[in-house]
Order: structure tokens, then sequence, then C-alpha cells
């Protein structure tokens, strides 16, 4: 038992519920949460009677965090694997399949887009001719677009590329950081290699990038809640934080019954980067800055049930959905054929075809500003341009994320090392989330996790001799 004998975690999402379940035994744990239940952007609701997920539907499978998360809080038997399909990508008209062996849409063997018509003649063959000369070793950030564009040529940048990082971070390859967005690509350039030799030259990874969980991914907060056997107040918003003379920390609270006055020896603050700005500008105004400075961009789900009897559902096509680039001018950035992804929803309604939309990328906050009724009429638009005449949805539901997605611009790594910096300096209080080491639900739990650790090893160090 160290000598942390509280800690508050401000933030019930999967990355405050990941660290409460790290302190779990060794300190009494505090959760607060906004909002009338913990999950964060993990949520799962009901569409005609199914369940469907509102915010992310799968966690990443590559590396680790996630999947042995939900195996310890007893969920390791409802992981599934989607069923196999290629990156499909709707452009110029049509939706065409990606080779494998890309990296974040980057080919490996650009000779496999032949055929494809994702690139055209003279943009397959600019990608073909990345210049011959070693590169100069990156020595600073830059943004995606700039390093990709002299490599491969800007329409690979635009076609290949924005899609993929789109999905994943609703950004645009001409902010989006090198160094943080994709840091494999970044080492290779800070090395001063070529690009597609040195991508060649990686093992695949084997077996299924995501993993999905049956009944859906919300169902990992409730369990990690449940498991870490934290006290957790929903409906609780920290308003204000204050030091002690005994260097606890007391966190003020507003809930529907009043203002609330907890204490604790740390708190972590597993809030976006603007709310944890603002609850430390009083005692640290650097980190403050830093934090505010973080941009995000606000996207929507748009869930939708068709009856499958419905003659235009026959048609189809395979695969688990489709990404769409935005030089294509589309409503739609993302489309997912939740049915046929997913077995656990087909085998839950047979009768109904499940799919969802996504919308929204940095900038195109205008696009969000409709009415949900002509949101959803401009997506369905895009698909039944894209896969058919489908109909019309017998139910629909959207999502909004207002400021759900920090965007990793360039310069985002030195601004998190003077974050850190600056949050070392107040004793007893650490951050996590999605806004410092990576948007999936596997690097909020690996930042939960790590925010947790350093709680306890700073207990440590306080206990004299």
């Amino acid at each position: 038992m160290t000598s942390t004998r509280s800690v508050i975690v401000i933030g019930g999402g999967v990355s405050g519920l990941a660290a409460a379940w790290e302190l779990r035994d060794r300190a009494e744990v505090t959760v607060l949460e906004s909002d009338a239940k913990v999950g964060g952007k993990l949520r799962t609701g009901t569409l005609a009677g199914v369940a469907v997920d509102e915010g992310a539907e799968s966690v990443m499978a590559l590396r680790p965090e996630a999947v042995e998360l939900a195996e310890a809080v007893g969920l390791g038997r409802t992981l599934t694997d989607p069923a196999p399909a290629p990156v499909t990508v709707w452009t110029r008209d049509a939706l065409r399949p990606m080779p494998a062996g890309h990296v974040l849409g980057i080919p490996s063997d650009p000779a496999a887009l032949a055929g494809t018509g994702l690139l055209s003649d003279a943009g397959l063959a600019r990608l073909c001719a990345e210049p011959d000369r070693p590169p100069t070793p990156l020595t600073e950030d830059v943004a995606i677009a700039a390093y990709l564009s002299e490599r491969i040529g800007r329409e690979a940048v635009d076609r290949l590329v924005e899609p993929l990082l789109g999905g994943v971070y609703a950004g645009r390859t001409d902010e989006l950081s090198l160094r943080s967005a994709m840091p494999g690509v970044a080492g290779i350039a800070e090395r001063g290699e070529p690009l597609l030799a040195s991508l060649r030259g990686r093992p695949r990874p084997r077996g299924s990038f995501v993993r999905g969980i049956e009944g859906g991914t919300g169902r990992l907060p409730l369990a990690v809640a449940r498991a870490s056997g934290a006290r957790v107040l929903t409906g609780t918003t920290a308003r204000a934080l204050e030091p002690t003379a005994s260097g606890a920390w007391r966190v003020h609270a507003a809930t529907a019954d009043g203002p609330l006055l907890l204490t604790a020896d740390a708190v972590i603050l597993a809030v976006p980067a603007f709310a944890a700005a603002a609850l430390l500008r009083p005692h640290a105004p650097a980190v403050h800055r830093e934090l505010a400075a973080i941009p995000y961009a606000s996207t929507a789900v748009l869930t939708m049930a068709f009856p499958r009897d419905r003659a235009g559902l026959g048609a189809l096509p395979d695969g688990n959905g489709f990404l769409v680039p935005p030089v294509d001018g589309r409503t739609v950035k993302a489309a997912t054929f939740l049915s046929t992804k997913w077995g656990w929803q087909a085998a839950a309604a047979p009768h109904l075809f499940l799919l969802r939309a996504s919308v929204g990328r940095a900038g195109e906050e205008h696009l969000l500003d409709r009415p949900d009724r002509h949101l959803l009429r401009a997506a369905l638009h895009d698909l039944h341009h894209a896969v058919g005449p489908i109909g019309e949805p017998l139910a629909a539901r959207v999502t909004r994320w207002d400021r759900g997605l920090p965007q990793y611009t360039v310069g985002h790594a030195a601004r998190l090392a003077r974050i850190a910096e600056g949050v070392a300096a107040l004793a007893g209080l650490e951050v996590c989330g999605a806004a410092y080491e990576g948007v999936g639900i596997a690097a909020c739990v690996a930042t939960g996790s790590a925010a947790a650790r350093r709680v306890l090893e700073g207990a440590r160090a306080a206990v004299p001799g």
C-alpha cells in the first residue's frame, strides 16, 4: 500500500476509467462524470431494437492495451473480429478497393494500384517515381501533406492518405503533424530513408487490425467502471481545483442537488484539453495556454436501419463500407455496413440491414449546422449514389460529437513536452486522454494507466526515507 490514500479522477471516459482500474486496490478512487453515464465517446444505444454504437465501434488490435483491458474486466469472450474485407474508397463515382500492403494509405507496392482507378495515370506515374535522391533527414515536425507530396505526389495524398486519416483523426493532411499522427513514417523521414522502399521492407502485421465487442463497445467502459471498484458519481461536473496547505487537492463540483466539495491526495484530469485548460488556468497559466491551443474537430454519426426485404438492398456491394476523399466534395466521409462487418449485429437483426455514415472533418463545421433531418437527407443522397437506390430507412439516429476529436497539428509533440513539464510541477496532479498520445481507444487506455502509475510513483517518492 502506498501513501496515496485517495484519488479523484475527473472524467468517466475510457481514459479516466482505465486510470481507476490501474489504481484498484491501491487507492480509494472517486470518478466524477458530468454526463448521466460513464463512457464518453464509447456509447452504445439501440436502433430498431438492435444495439448500435454511437461512437467508436471497434478497438485497435495492433496494440494490446484495449484488448487486454477488455479481457481483464470479463469481456474477453465477447471480443470479435470484423468480416475480412479490403479498405474501399468511394472516388470518381465508383467504389474502389485499395490493394493490401498499405500504411495509412501509402502503398508499399504502387504497381498494385494499376487498374484500380484510385489514381489517374499521371497520379500513379508520379507515385511510382518517388525521387531517387536520398531525402534530407527531417529535423523538425512538418505537415503530413508537406512531406508526402514531395515523396509520392499530391494526388496520392489526396486520394489515398487523406480519406484514411480523415477516418481516424477527422483532420486534414495539410495541418496534421507527421511526427504525431504518422510516427512510423516520421521515423523513416528523420532517418533520411526512401519512403516506399522502407515500407516494403516492413513485416506485415497478422490478424485483424481492429476488434469489436458483441453488444457494442459501449460495454467496455461500463465493465471497467464496475471492475475498478471506484466510486462513480455521474451528473457531477468539476468546476474548480484548489490546492490545500497539506498538499492535497479540493475539487469544487456541481450536481443536480447543488454544489459538492471533495478532497483527495491526487487528481487525474481525464477530460478534453479545453476542459483541462479551464481547470488548470489559476494554477498553471502556461499549461492552460498550451492545452487551450489544441484544436478539436466536430463530427456526427448517422445510424440507419433498412428492412432487408427492400429490393434495393439486394444490390449492396461486398465489403464492410467505404471511405471518401474530401476532394470529391461529398457530405459523407465514411460509411460502415454494420450488418456485414459485424456478425453479431447481423445475427441480432436478420431482417434489418444496419448502416452508419460519418460526417465532419476539421474545417467542416458548416456541414453540421444543419438540422438532423437535413443531415440525414444529405447522407442518404450520397449513399444512393455510392451503393445504389437503397430506399428510406425505417429508423435513423444522428449522434453529434461537438469538439469530439483533438487535432494533432504540426508541433503537437513539442506542445505535449511543454504540457508535461508544467504538469510535473503540480504535485499530485496528472492528465490523460485522447489529446495526448493517440485518439484511439488503446491509446486512451494507455494514457490513463500511465497517469495512474505516475500518481502512485509520486506517492512513493513523497514517503520520507
